[in-house]
């Protein structure tokens, strides 16, 4: 089957920091560029953070500095990681991964984050 599935939300203090993983299976994602995407409530869901297979980042103006994006090509499968740190309440969302290039792959359920302020 093939499917992401993201990890490591939760609930937080603003300022805090959380993890958040993605795991693809069933799909090869070696030579793609993979990213994180969010959708907060009411609002259209936005991409934030994009790492190519070669390893270069973009981030979006709004978590630049605050949040790092990762990956392991391991055996098999790839593993993206989100590194959030200073966490805001505005970053409460719904927190997909995705491989814009690879868009037959359907997004997954997504991991919550939530920011208390």
């Amino acid at each position: 089957e093939v499917q992401l599935v993201e990890s490591g939300g939760g609930l937080v203090q603003a300022g805090g920091s959380l993890r958040l993983s993605c795991a693809a299976s069933g799909v090869t994602l070696d030579d793609y560029a993979i990213g994180w995407f969010r959708q907060a409530p009411g609002k259209e869901r936005e991409g934030i953070a994009l790492i190519t297979s070669a390893g270069r980042t973009n981030y979006v103006d709004s978590v630049k500095g605050r949040f790092t994006i990762s990956r392991d090509n391991a055996e098999n499968t790839v593993y993206l990681h989100l590194q959030m740190n200073s966490l805001k309440p505005e970053d409460t969302a719904v927190y997909y991964c995705r491989a814009p290039g690879v868009p037959e792959v359907p997004w997954g359920p997504g991991t919550q984050v939530t920011v208390s302020s």
